[in-house]
């Protein structure tokens, strides 16, 4: 199977930022791109990133490691010693707490804002994002995902090729990995990069409201 990566860049055209006026949006802004204080690592999320458009003049691009598989409800990309499995599960509501503003729009999960189909049920979550650095595996804490719905793996293009928004890249230095999620919104996109750093989980950058 053959994955074509569609660099974030290519779809300015189409950008914007929005939240619907109907519900409030309370979710962490601390994690954005924007709030970022490790100049070196938004450096490098200003390669790829949605978010960082207005950084990006005159970036170099970072090394990207190739997907070689995907499907459904998983993508995987591989290189060298690098491998990132990213996968996707079926959200219950059922199993949930789920609590609405306005008594229709969908605003926590858990007692928690939430990313993914906000305002709405999300049918699908991440499951897991599995890091292999070599032998070793880097443990991602649940925290890190448990808010995180409606994943997009793939997507047809115009010819009917499969395609893909996400990616994992490395930095100059090799020192850090960054992995790389689009996905849907009830209103446009969000991104979320987790950061690996020395074969440890570091942090994640968040950010919604994307490509309406």
């Amino acid at each position: 199977m053959r994955l074509f990566l569609l660099p974030v860049f290519l779809l300015t055209a189409f950008s914007a930022l929005a939240q619907s006026d109907s519900y409030p949006d309370n979710r962490n802004k601390r994690e954005a791109y924007t709030r970022m204080a490790e100049k070196d690592l938004k450096n490098d999320l200003a390669a790829f990133a949605f978010a960082a458009l207005d950084d990006r003049l005159n970036k170099q691009p970072l090394q990207s490691i190739p997907a070689v598989d995907f499907g459904a409800n998983f993508i995987t990309f591989e290189y060298d010693s690098f491998s990132v499995t990213i996968k996707g599960g079926v959200f219950r509501p059922s199993e949930h707490k789920l609590q609405y503003f306005d008594e229709k729009y969908l605003v926590k999960i858990d007692n928690k804002p939430f990313y993914g189909s906000y305002g709405s049920v999300p049918q699908s979550n991440i499951a897991s994002v599995t890091v292999l650095i070599g032998k070793d595996t880097i443990a991602i804490p649940q925290t890190a995902i448990f808010d995180l719905y409606s994943p997009e793996f793939t997507y047809s293009g115009a010819n009917g090729s499969t395609r893909t928004n996400n990616g994992v890249y490395l930095s100059p230095d090799k020192r850090t990995l960054y992995i790389y999620m689009l996905n849907h919104e009830t209103i446009g996109k969000y991104e979320v990069t987790w950061i690996i750093q020395d074969k440890k989980y570091l942090r994640r950058v968040v950010d919604s409201g994307l490509l309406h």
